[in-house]
């Protein structure tokens, strides 16, 4: 980005932290990427704003960090509402909760997905805090709420367990019974109360859909073969018109959790299912309806035009995928003929829910004559062509006609046993030419892109960290920033190879020992480069008895060779400036070498291999850089990066060895192998809690031993003892106490641990 581009964004941002100041090209290309012009400046704006609050630089770097891909995910209104919102709430005595109020907000934007659905949980938690907030003397809220920072902390948690609905709820329930106890409200929301965790496992149930996005994302473009979007609402917040499901240019629109479904028979529908159901149905409209003009059609015609188009594409549906039919019947209502009081309530619907039933089950067992008579005129249409949405609205119009009775008029309708839920509102299904053409004027397509700009940086990667009190991940709270390391005279790395030329030759004389010497035999194999006599003979002694001969009569030879992948991650923290004590070197120069030999050693070995190194300066800012990546060699490149390093910031380690091992993790090999070199223990500026960063970083190790690879810590902190076997376990680290040996003990360590 060119400098006079860069000033004048910064020119709009009305903040001088200097925090800010380190990381703003970042949060300006991640701005580029997901934002218009228009919404850059109302990004910059917001900032401006949450600036002017006077709680510290972390609600900005929050907002100026997590904003664009939020923006971009559920549209830029988002911006200034978020913006206005900690305004408001830092014009209250809860100004406190503004950091965990920004922190838990792109989780809950994640889990919720719309607009809609976030601006009813920013709803929710401002109802909360203003129902909690207390006064002295009734008229000025004086007393910041107790239970409003806790219920924030836990927002992660209670959108993976709980709808939009169930947190409302829940979150109800809390505000009304301990109003006037501030302890036991505090124990409530931080869910520390019996009574809190029932009410909680009362309202959890379903089968949530943002804990099956992926899943049911696949199902519609794998069976389908359909890209739309899915956008979730909630059935929380309209108590007089139940949302249903319906698809706009937006996306499919599907309620955000399905409970289990028992049909009268007691068949069970679960929650996955149905939305699969439904998701097939949107699915068959999108692929079969075609849209016609409403205006020429009642009500009760268009009704019956949209049961019998539902029916068709239906039927359409269970031609392609009969194994759905039995969702279906356990979905559909089984209307009771004869139930409904043509004397005394309108039957139009029930009509059409048999017809529906009708056409779906042979065995629905109606004797109504009309019924029996439109079901033989749907088959006869959709069994020559598949039929069309036009045809379906002559026999609704004929269907209204012959069955229509006086009594449809009445205001009492019957509802009971009509109401099929995995359907959709069919609003795709209609013109109204009445209308005109204006509302499409409206919809904003926005193709609008912001301006192109060449962008160096890779956009950040966000990782969870562990919290040991409350023994739960906190969500995408690191954010990790790669690039490559720059580079500088790849000759002062030739001259630290040249200065230990003996130590070399001594490392020679062990890797040709390490080195594969000898073939072995790999047999059974279908081809190969020899007959392997035994199963050939076994193979036809079997046949000669009529029984299935083994074809793999063939062997193969391969060198018995290492097959290790190694990423080796340094700390590259401003301790390493330090010179130990009797030592004329650098922690950081004696690290170079000692890195600059064993990259040598593995490169004689020929083993795949990688370098990088990181530090941090807060959670928001920890940096990750390249050294050298797998698929390159220990080259001019290579050396000139090594030459260049760089020591400076913090030690946040949890969020570096996730890193590496996302991309240990892709390497086919027998072994892969994480070596970590560190001179401390883990820190960082903005935790106090000594013990956190070593439950993550013990948490982290965790995760990638899990995978299948081996982590292996060097320490060059002589006070290493009191954490680091909490870290790696017995037996998972080395520390070396006379950092002056580092260059010839880190080749050694690592042919031992690999042989």
């Amino acid at each position: 980005m060119q400098e006079s581009d860069l000033q004048a964004y910064r020119d709009k941002l009305k903040c001088s932290f200097p925090q800010i100041e380190e990381c703003f090209e970042d949060y300006i290309q991640d701005s580029l990427r997901n934002l218009s012009n228009r919404g850059i400046d109302q990004y910059l704006s917001g900032a401006s704003l949450i600036c002017m609050i006077g709680r510290g630089w972390e609600p900005v770097s929050i907002y100026l960090e997590e904003m664009p891909e939020m923006a971009n995910r559920l549209g830029e209104p988002i911006l200034d509402i978020v913006s206005k919102a900690v305004w408001d709430m830092s014009r209250t005595p809860n100004g406190k909760a503004i950091p965990p109020f920004m922190q838990c907000l792109p989780e809950a934007s994640r889990r919720l997905g719309t607009l809609e659905q976030m601006q009813h949980f920013l709803d929710i938690l401002f109802e909360m805090m203003e129902t909690t907030t207390t006064s002295v003397h009734g008229h000025h809220k004086t007393h910041s709420s107790q239970g409003f920072p806790e219920l924030l902390k836990q927002i992660p948690y209670l959108l993976n367990q709980l709808s939009l609905e169930g947190l409302k709820n829940w979150i109800e329930y809390g505000t009304r019974n301990y109003l006037n106890h501030p302890e036991r409200q505090k124990d409530y929301f931080c869910l520390q109360s019996a009574d809190s965790k029932a009410m909680l496992q009362r309202e959890r149930h379903g089968t949530l859909y943002m804990d099956n996005e992926r899943k049911l994302d696949m199902y519609l473009r794998s069976m389908w073969q359909d890209e739309s979007y899915f956008v979730p609402y909630s059935l929380g917040f309209d108590e007089l018109r139940k949302p249903m499901p319906y698809y706009d240019h937006l996306g499919i629109r599907v309620p955000d959790v399905y409970d289990d479904f028992i049909a009268a028979d007691g068949t069970v529908v679960a929650g996955i299912d149905r939305y699969r159901i439904t998701i097939a149905h949107i699915a068959a409209h999108r692929k079969w309806t075609t849209a016609i003009i409403a205006d020429n059609f009642s009500p009760f015609q268009r009704l019956a035009i949209e049961h019998l188009e539902d029916s068709r594409v239906e039927y359409l549906m269970l031609k392609e995928y009969p194994g759905l039919r039995k969702h279906l019947l356990a979905l559909h209502p089984t209307p009771v003929e004869g139930d409904c009081d043509t004397e005394k309530e309108s039957c139009i619907r029930h009509r059409l829910a048999m017809l529906s039933r009708a056409i779906l089950d042979k065995n629905h067992g109606y004797k109504n004559k009309h019924i029996l008579d439109f079901v033989a005129q749907f088959h006869a249409a959709v069994e020559k062509d598949g039929s069309s949405t036009k045809e379906m609205a002559d026999i609704a119009i004929l269907f209204t006609a012959r069955t229509r009775l006086q009594s449809d008029q009445l205001p009492h309708i019957r509802f009971e046993n009509t109401e099929v839920d995995y359907r959709d509102d069919n609003r795709h299904m209609w013109i109204f030419i009445e209308e005109g053409d204006e509302e499409e004027a409206f919809e904003d397509h926005r193709d609008a892109k912001p301006e192109e700009l060449e962008i160096d940086g890779l956009p950040p990667r966000h990782y969870a960290e562990w919290d040991y009190n409350t023994a739960t991940f906190k969500p995408d709270w690191v954010s990790l920033y790669e690039s490559i390391h720059p580079s500088a005279d790849a000759r002062d790395i030739d001259a630290i190879l040249d200065k230990h030329k003996a130590l070399a030759k001594q490392l020679k004389a062990i890797l040709d020992m390490l080195k594969p010497q000898q073939f072995v035999r790999v047999r059974y194999q279908e081809e190969g480069s020899e007959l392997d006599l035994d199963v050939a003979i076994r193979s036809l002694i079997d046949y000669k008895c009529g029984a299935q001969p083994d074809p793999r009569i063939n062997m193969s030879h391969k060198h018995d060779g290492r097959d290790i992948a190694v990423m080796l991650l340094l700390d590259l923290s401003a301790s390493l400036n330090d010179v130990p004590e009797g030592s004329e070197q650098s922690i950081l120069q004696l690290s170079q070498e000692a890195v600059s030999l064993l990259a040598w050693t593995i490169e004689q070995l020929g083993d795949k291999y990688a370098i990088a190194g990181f530090h941090s300066d807060t959670r928001h800012n920890v940096r990750y850089y390249h050294l050298k990546g797998y698929s390159e060699h220990f080259d001019d490149n290579v050396k000139a990066r090594l030459a260049a390093m760089e020591a400076g910031f913090s030690t946040r380690m949890g969020g570096a060895i996730r890193h590496a091992a996302h991309y240990l993790e892709t390497q086919k090999a027998d072994k892969k192998l994480m070596l970590i070199l560190t001179d401390g223990e883990p820190s960082d500026i903005d935790v106090d809690d000594e013990k956190y960063l070593i439950n993550d970083t013990k948490k982290a190790v965790d995760e990638i031993s899990s995978k299948g690879m081996y982590s292996y810590c060097i320490s060059l902190d002589r006070k290493a003892d009191d954490y680091i076997q909490d870290i790696f376990g017995a037996g998972g680290y080395t520390i070396i106490d006379n950092i002056e040996k580092l260059p010839e003990k880190l080749p050694l360590l690592f042919t031992a641990l690999t042989s």
